[in-house]
This record gives structure tokens, C-alpha cells and sequence, in this order.
């Protein structure tokens, strides 16, 4: 890694960790999801810096690819457990953050993931099979009487790439993978009071361009044109802002042209708590780019 690269993962960093703060810290009781959404996107083009995916808002059970349609009407209740997960990214270079906030009686779920994040960090270091960051992972969360999602995992980053290489597993019991120096890796560790298992649920809201047949439909080629600006990074049907997509998605994903990131959930009832931080894996100690 050269220094420019390294100068934009650490400014796409400092980004995401300014935003990230400053909007978890506007969720309350009452606010609109769709609030806190077009805040994130506010503030990190007012700082100069790119979204690499939509910003996820995750509410309980749901842990991971909520985002808020054109015309949601949710708000935040008390009760809540958020999670709040939110990308950035300079000249392509991705910093992938999330926090958990607490609107009800999950303060030891959220101590779960946030300690197992900071010890999954510490082994961080070059030649590491990443099966030991899961199992540091499951054995923290586990110690507090709750269990990780084991199918759901951090990733790899590369340029313009969000999920590059490596998948960083929250158990020990998969993961041959191993950590390079200058590898840049998201480890986000998910506890759960429910089965730990994730399923994708029928909503999804968020899309990637995976795929070029021609296409024929002026709303579906206009989705592809305001989807270049991604760079190949997913989008939503919020952050498109083009009457009727709603109509011209489906014929993009059965031609194959988009992918689409269903909310992934357990168990009804059950709350997930999630921590991440973006680590550059060096000889020395990491670098946490987001903290």
C-alpha cells in the first residue's frame, strides 16, 4: 500500500467515524428513519467524501441491508435496538462503520459485540488464518450468555470493492483465509439473544450492478446511468430518486443487470446487537481507520 492509498483509507475514515457518531447520536424516539438516512448522506458529501453503500438502518431483529424506501413513514421507538452501519469511501478506498444504539434494556447485548470487536481486533496481524478472529469473536459474545450470527461475516476491502477477498467469520469454526500486511479487512461481530442465524427476509431496497444486457425501458436505462455514480457499489431506490424504479427493477434483476441485498433478520422477537471498525492489517500494530 502507498501512501496516497493509505492517506485516502484514513480520510475515508475519519469521515465515517465523524458521521457515523454524529447521526447514532440524532437516533431517538420519534425520529424518521428516513431522517437519519438523508443526514448520513448529507454530512458525508459536506465533508468531501462518497457513500460506498447505503446507509443501513437495522431495527431488532434485523441485522443487516434495512434502508428506508422513497416513502417510508417508520420512526424510531422506544424499545429499539438500531443498528446503524455506514460506508465512505476517497477516491474509492471504503471505510465500512457501524454502532449500536440502545432505545430500550440491551446495554450488556451491545457490550457483547463492542468487546468482541475490540477482541477480535487485538490478534490482528500478518499470517493470521482468520478463523481465530471468529473464534475470539464467539468465545467474548458467548461469555456474556448470548450467541453470534455464524452466518454473517466481516469482508475484505479493495478499491471501489466492498466485499474483496477475504470473508472475516464470526465463529471459530470456518475461515482458512488469511491476513496479509496491508490487507484491509471490516470485522463486525453480531451478538444475538435469538437462534444466531440470519435469513434474508422478501423486502430488499438495495441493489448493486452486477450484470450489462441491453435494456430496453427508459426508467431502467436512467437506474443504470444514476447508478454509475456508484463505481459498481451498491445504491438504493431511496438515494436513486427516479419515479417508478419500483417498476423497472424486476426486469433489471430477472436480466440479470442488478443484484439485490435482502434484509437479512432472525428470529421474530429476537434482538442483534453489531459493532465495526475498518483495520489495515500492518508488521505493527492495526491501524483502525474508523475508531
Amino acid at each position: 500500500m502507498n501512501d496516497t492509498e493509505l492517506d485516502c483509507y484514513l480520510e475515508a475514515g475519519r469521515v465515517a467515524k465523524a458521521v457515523l457518531h454524529s447521526c447514532a447520536a440524532e437516533i431517538k424516539p420519534g425520529v424518521l428513519h428516513t431522517d437519519i438516512f438523508d443526514m448520513v448522506l448529507d454530512k458525508i458529501e459536506a465533508a468531501g467524501a462518497f457513500p460506498s453503500f447505503p446507509p443501513n438502518i437495522s431495527i431488532n431483529e434485523c441485522a443487516a441491508h434495512d434502508t428506508p424506501s422513497p416513502v417510508d413513514e417508520r420512526v424510531f421507538e422506544e424499545g429499539d435496538l438500531v443498528k446503524l452501519d455506514i460506508g465512505t469511501h476517497i477516491d474509492g478506498y471504503i471505510a465500512d462503520t457501524a454502532v449500536s444504539v440502545n432505545l430500550g434494556e440491551h446495554d450488556k447485548l451491545c457490550e457483547a459485540a463492542q468487546k468482541a470487536l475490540e477482541a477480535a481486533i487485538s490478534v490482528v496481524k500478518p499470517e493470521l488464518v482468520v478463523s481465530e478472529i471468529g473464534k475470539v469473536v464467539e468465545e467474548t459474545i458467548t461469555s456474556y450468555g448470548y450467541k453470534p450470527i455464524v452466518n454473517l461475516t466481516g469482508h475484505g476491502l479493495g478499491r471501489y470493492s466492498l466485499h474483496h477477498g477475504l470473508s472475516i467469520p464470526n465463529t471459530g469454526i470456518f475461515g482458512t483465509g488469511v491476513l496479509r500486511e496491508g490487507s484491509v479487512i471490516a470485522i463486525e461481530p453480531f451478538a444475538t439473544t435469538g437462534s444466531g442465524s440470519v435469513h434474508e427476509a422478501t423486502r430488499a431496497e438495495i441493489y448493486q450492478v452486477v450484470g450489462d444486457a441491453p435494456v430496453r425501458s427508459p426508467t431502467g436505462r436512467k437506474i443504470l446511468k444514476k447508478a454509475d455514480e456508484m463505481c459498481g457499489l451498491p445504491f438504493s431506490r431511496r438515494w436513486l430518486g427516479i419515479p417508478k424504479a419500483e417498476l423497472a427493477i424486476p426486469m433489471l434483476l430477472k436480466q440479470g443487470n442488478l443484484y439485490d441485498y435482502h434484509i437479512l433478520s432472525d428470529v421474530a422477537g429476537s434482538f442483534v446487537s453489531q459493532f465495526e471498525h475498518t483495520v489495515i492489517v500492518t508488521e505493527d500494530e492495526p491501524i483502525i481507520t474508523t475508531l
